[in-house]
């Protein structure tokens, strides 16, 4: 691989010391204390999780292919994505992520993440049309400006190959107020001026010590997020619901466990992934985009 033209003067090196690109006090503060690498196996995140990679594996182009993973965290979908035969380089803005994605990437030897960066979203430190398909996964939700939002996704376009897809997920507008309904939370004034807050313009606040009320973020509207996507210069393909509603299930786990049970739950959330009416009461949404030659 020409390392040259792929990743571009900041490549992680193991020994070297990481230093961290700027990253709002508050988020960092909240991946510091969160459980991140557990997250995508416990509750209605397993929902999430197998949704995600069932919309990855449809849209995907076959292996092998190299994937920008930004935003990657710990590598969960990247250690996935290896194993399938991709090449993989996983970017992301916390040291301990990656420091925790090379550690998974260590137990399967024979299928490695091709590459680690402590890396920024805005400033990808890769060449000009390398990848295949970029995924933002998450940097979407913690850049709260739409002008930076605007500048991620164009780094994304610049460093894919013309054709190369695009795979973003956006937290829904409404996600905070319907987990408050069957959460309980809204029961907590605090919480409820949160998502008074978030219904207003999408910037989701959390002035509390309670890391479940998550961290500082931006929750779009389905139209708004194709707005960014076109404004980047993508065609789009694709929106989906990745949990649909279901993932305010509050018996989620007696679903989960019943093998016959879980399956027709992932046969509804496919049947109606991508109805309009009901594509703002998923938690996540992924948005398909391609980059035109």
């Amino acid at each position: 691989m020409e390392q040259s033209a792929r990743h571009i003067n900041r490549k992680d090196r193991i020994g070297q010391p990481i230093t961290s690109p700027k990253l709002a006090a508050a988020i960092s503060s909240f991946y510091r204390k969160y459980d991140e690498a557990n997250r995508l196996n416990t509750g209605a995140f397993q929902l999430e999780f197998a949704r995600t990679q069932e919309l990855l594996k449809r849209f995907l182009p076959e292996p092998p292919a190299t994937l920008l993973d930004v935003g990657g965290g710990p590598g969960a979908y990247s250690c996935w994505l290896a194993q399938l035969g991709y090449e993989v380089h996983l970017i992301d803005p916390v040291p301990s992520h990656i420091e925790q994605a090379k550690s998974a990437s260590q137990v399967q030897p024979d299928h490695p993440i091709a590459s680690f960066t402590v890396g920024d979203a805005r400033q990808l430190e890769f060449g000009d049309a390398m990848a295949d398909a970029v995924l933002l996964l998450g940097p979407l939700y913690h850049l709260l400006e739409r002008a930076e939002r605007i500048v991620a996704l164009r780094e994304a376009y610049r460093t894919l190959k013309n054709g190369g897809l695009l795979f973003v997920a956006a937290i829904s507008r409404f996600a905070c107020a319907l987990d408050g309904v069957f959460s309980g939370w809204l029961n907590d004034p605090i919480f409820a001026d949160i998502v008074r807050r978030d219904l207003q313009d999408g910037r989701h606040r959390n002035p509390t010590d309670k890391i479940m009320y998550f961290t500082d973020s931006y929750f779009h509207r389905v139209e708004e997020l194709e707005e960014e996507i076109d404004e980047a210069g993508f065609v789009h393909q694709h929106t989906l619901a990745i949990e649909g509603p279901f993932g305010w299930l509050q018996n989620f786990d007696e679903w989960w466990k019943d093998s016959a049970r879980r399956e027709r739950l992932l046969e509804i959330c496919r049947a109606i992934e991508s109805e309009p009416s009901l594509i703002g009461a998923s938690a996540h949404i992924l948005v398909v985009a391609r980059k035109d030659s």
